[in-house]
């Protein structure tokens, strides 16, 4: 809809912002001018004939249009009630299906856990590792916050989300050799 030279963007934003408006919005179960005016909205050429029919029916009778007025800001604050309980019930289906995609990883006392480094993203390294060093978990907090030791470093609390389980190679051999070597004995 824009030229090439892209300099009357602003002449369409007119346009964009009412095709933004009156398009249905899944999570509010409605559109945004509906929202606003407790109406669908109707293009020029539809309100000519409507408010010809208006006038017609009201024939100017100012009680009949105090009344149908009263009556369409009580249906504008249920369609907003309607709107906000389908937000809500959008943002809880939305919150179960994330929260079931979530790995709940386990942290236990003693157990060896690499730290994410956030400051790489910053300064980007091509092989750089995200992950430092492995940290002893010296003691967990409620709501997930997890405190953390080295030698190098000493302790500090951290956000339980930052940490991964870190296997040694040494780890990985006796669990191995448990699992496939000795099976278990069945009698």
């Amino acid at each position: 809809m824009v030229n090439h030279s892209r300099k009357d963007w602003s002449l369409k934003l007119d346009d964009a912002l009412w095709a933004y408006r009156t398009a249905y919005k899944t999570p509010i179960g409605t559109t945004p001018f509906c929202l606003v005016y407790g109406k669908s909205c109707h293009l020029p050429v539809e309100l000519e004939d409507k408010a010809y029919c208006v006038i017609e029916t009201l024939n100017f009778n100012l009680k009949d249009a105090r009344e149908k007025r009263l009556l369409q800001l009580n249906e504008l604050d249920e369609i907003r009630q309607d709107t906000y309980e389908n937000a809500k019930i959008f943002k809880d289906r939305t919150k179960r299906w994330h929260d079931r995609h979530i790995i709940r990883k386990e942290i236990k006392e003693g157990d060896l856990f690499l730290l994410f480094n956030s400051r790489l993203k910053l300064f980007p390294g091509k092989l750089m590792s995200k992950w430092s060093r492995p940290f002893k978990v010296a003691k967990i907090f409620p709501h997930r916050a997890v405190e953390i030791w080295s030698e190098i470093s000493g302790t500090f609390k951290v956000n339980g989300q930052r940490l991964k389980p870190y296997f040694s190679g040494d780890t990985l051999e006796k669990r191995f050799t448990q699992s496939y070597c000795n099976p278990p004995i069945q009698s």
